[in-house]
């Protein structure tokens, strides 16, 4: 079979939102009343809306893994690893978070807090009848997976996340010129400003571009971010037109407005937990030409020990030529990863 037949796509009440999750593997159906399909760039996707169709949960043989993306991304970006868990035997689910994707828009997108994502997800995990959760996230994904472990370690197996260490505390770049991306998007109405000049496409390709580099993307003073790419930049070679026409559709629908304020506008927002200390097992991914891995104290934490102690089992593992997208640059390499630290840590044990 192929993807599309092999993941079921749905929308569940979340909180006064309907969000989208995709869904594959064991441990769950659907018994829809009614059904459509919506087209993205000629690939059918089943949307099965939450007032037509009851869910029917039931826990997989080996535990329930849930998807968390981060910006450019949507549930797409994780196919590959939805796929592999599926034929390793566990649940895998992939949701788009509020603002993005296939789900809702919040009303008040300003008030966009990471605390809202942590709270979605619970509520997500209840309405599917998962009692507890393997957590795989990248990107600003990273920090609700790491705050709901923090929070509700009865409901969490574990935590993998790809990119992004745990860095307790508020973050802050001072260090970086003023045209760091993330200082320039998180003022009102600049990314708005810079992305209209372009269509949807063009400023998804140039993200992808830029974010797949292992330089952060810095701007010049009489630049902003979608200048530093132009049509002539080829994409990165795991990186397909067909997989950027997914993404463009949905970003047609959804739109930038959202997130930009979460993850941009919104870093300051968290309730910060006081001495924090992991009680499920903690897995690090990290490309070595992830730009990232060059934002301030982010490589020292990683080496010098610093979120050993806050995760007391934990594991660090590098891909030397991974970029911010390692788990689309290279499926394999972070499928077999994934794969053994579910084995290493099953779900009836924890």
């Amino acid at each position: 079979m192929n993807m599309e037949q092999q993941i079921e796509h749905s929308h569940l009440p979340i909180r006064g939102l309907n969000l989208h999750i995709a869904q594959a593997g064991k441990g769950f159906s659907c018994s829809p009343a009614s059904s459509r399909f919506h087209f993205f760039s000629g690939t059918a996707l089943k949307i099965q809306k939450s007032d037509d169709f009851a869910v029917v949960s039931v826990v997989g043989d080996l535990g329930t893994v849930v998807f968390l993306h981060g910006f450019p991304e949507i549930w797409y970006s994780w196919r590959h690893q939805m796929l592999a868990v599926a034929a390793a035997g566990y649940r895998a689910v992939a949701l788009d978070w509020r603002g993005y994707g296939l789900s809702d828009q919040p009303p008040e997108q300003e008030a966009a807090s990471y605390d809202d994502l942590v709270e979605d997800l619970l509520a997500i995990l209840d309405a599917l009848s998962v009692p507890k959760a393997f957590l795989v996230a990248k990107d600003f994904g990273a920090r609700p997976a790491y705050y709901f472990a923090l929070r509700h370690p009865s409901r969490t197996c574990g935590v993998m996340c790809l990119g992004i260490p745990f860095l307790h505390g508020s973050t802050t770049f001072t260090s970086l010129p003023e045209g760091f991306y993330i200082l320039r998007w998180r003022e009102p109405g600049r990314a708005e400003a810079d992305f209209s000049r372009y269509d949807v496409k063009r400023v998804v390709r140039t993200i992808y571009i830029l974010f797949s580099r292992s330089e952060i993307p810095i701007a010049k003073e009489d630049q902003e971010i979608m200048d530093l790419a132009d049509l002539s930049t080829p994409l990165p070679e795991w990186f397909t037109e067909a997989d950027l026409a997914i993404y463009v559709s949905l970003y047609e629908k959804s739109g930038f407005r959202y997130p930009m304020e979460m993850p941009y506008r919104s870093l300051h927002k968290t309730n910060a937990i006081e001495d924090p200390k992991f009680q499920v097992p903690v897995f690090v991914v990290m490309g070595e030409k992830d730009y990232v891995f060059k934002f301030p104290g982010v490589e020292s934490v990683l080496k010098d020990g610093i979120m050993e102690k806050f995760a007391p089992d934990l594991k660090i593992t590098y891909i030397p030529e991974g970029s911010h997208f390692v788990q689309e640059q290279f499926p394999d390499r972070v499928n077999d990863l994934l794969i053994s630290f579910l084995k290493d840590h099953p779900a009836s044990a924890s």
